[in-house]
């Protein structure tokens, strides 16, 4: 099947020119939001890493105002208090700094007293500050050495500025994924170092999927001299659109089962701290691998000097392609069918039939 028979339907033919304009304000909007969240409000950090110790406290009874004057009665001093989830699962979460054994089971007994249950109910997490400084090393160091990896298969695999947008793309990923937390003011645990770790691989394998065609097309530019690397780009985007767009439907599925299902009914934290950053990175890592990482590769290789040289002479030779279907058809070498445009006409009025000569008579 030809390049122009898959092209052949309306759905397909999306100027992604158009596209990357609109694509990469959205982006630079969100990234400016993500850096005022980030900087301005910081970062709601677990126990996991900033130490301490955590009561969660099951049950609808205890409030976050009697929670927070129970513990502060027992002498210690309250970090947070936040209520998670709702009816039979809610639980309310109290953290405060480290504190002496004898200070905990007196701030347990006093949470029990306030929500009306027993002591052994509570679960009480303890995390001293070397723990939380050991957590935040190894999330920084695993965050690196995926960087590294990703560069080293994308150079090795495709070429260094296939590399760079990818990069571009993962980084993008994660400063919009990273700057919803901060805005929300979310708690980040390790759960969610994991899920963001995850995410960052998903995307990788969106945009690689995107390389891959705009590779095997590229062999197109052989062809034809009226053809630029932008406009195989676009193509390879209507090629993979519906591709990735149906593979993150069907990875937002089960994430949102764990946020609907395990995190609201059944009432698993866990889960709902790895599934948000999920849905969160899922979203983002489709969108920059079209909006993004495309672009950036398209910016990088036009400036080839046999690159540029093709766009010179595609603009020269036909004008500006203003569809993946006219750039296919330039690209295959077909000539342009007679009923895509009129022959055009003297002086504005049709040119009538020339008249036959009239055979002599025998």
């Amino acid at each position: 099947m030809s390049i122009i028979t898959k092209m052949a339907s309306f759905d397909d033919d999306i100027d992604f020119r158009r596209v990357w304009r609109l694509g990469l304000a959205l982006s630079a909007l969100l990234i400016v939001l993500s850096g005022i969240g980030m900087i301005g409000r910081g970062f709601n950090l677990g126990i996991d890493f900033e130490g301490g110790t955590s009561w969660d406290v099951p049950g609808d009874e205890l409030s976050v105002d009697d929670a927070r004057a129970a513990v502060e009665g027992s002498g210690l001093s309250v970090a947070k208090v936040q209520t998670l989830g709702r009816g039979d699962s809610r639980i309310v979460r109290v953290q405060s700094p480290s504190s002496s054994e004898e200070a905990q089971v007196a701030a347990s007994e006093a949470l029990a007293e306030a929500a009306g249950i027993e002591v052994s109910d509570i679960s009480v997490s303890t995390v001293g500050p070397s723990w939380g400084d050991q957590v935040s090393s190894k999330a920084q160091r695993a965050l690196g050495v995926f960087f590294v990896l990703i560069t080293v298969y994308m150079v090795v695999r495709l070429e260094w500025k296939m590399a760079a947008g990818a990069l571009a793309a993962v980084v993008h990923d994660l400063v919009i994924s990273v700057g919803v937390y901060a805005l929300f003011q979310i708690e980040i645990t390790p759960a969610t170092v994991i899920a963001f770790l995850t995410i960052l691989g998903y995307s990788l394998y969106d945009t690689i999927v995107v390389f891959d065609r705009m590779q095997a097309n590229a062999a197109l530019l052989a062809t034809s001299s009226r053809r630029s690397y932008t406009d195989i780009v676009s193509l390879s985007l209507n090629q993979v659109l519906m591709r990735s767009v149906n593979t993150t439907i069907t990875s937002l599925l089960p994430v949102l089962s764990l946020l609907l299902v395990g995190s609201t009914l059944m009432g698993a934290l866990a889960l709902q701290e790895f599934g948000l950053a999920l849905a969160i990175g899922l979203l983002s890592g489709a969108y920059s691998s079209i909006v993004v990482a495309a672009p950036a590769v398209a910016w990088l290789k036009e400036r080839e000097p046999r690159n540029r040289e093709l766009r010179l002479r595609a603009r020269s030779a036909q004008g500006p392609i203003d569809s993946p279907i006219a750039a296919a058809r330039v690209a295959t070498g077909s000539p342009r069918p007679s009923t895509d445009r009129p022959a055009p006409a003297l002086s504005g009025r049709p040119v009538p039939p020339r008249p036959r000569k009239k055979g002599k008579k025998r």
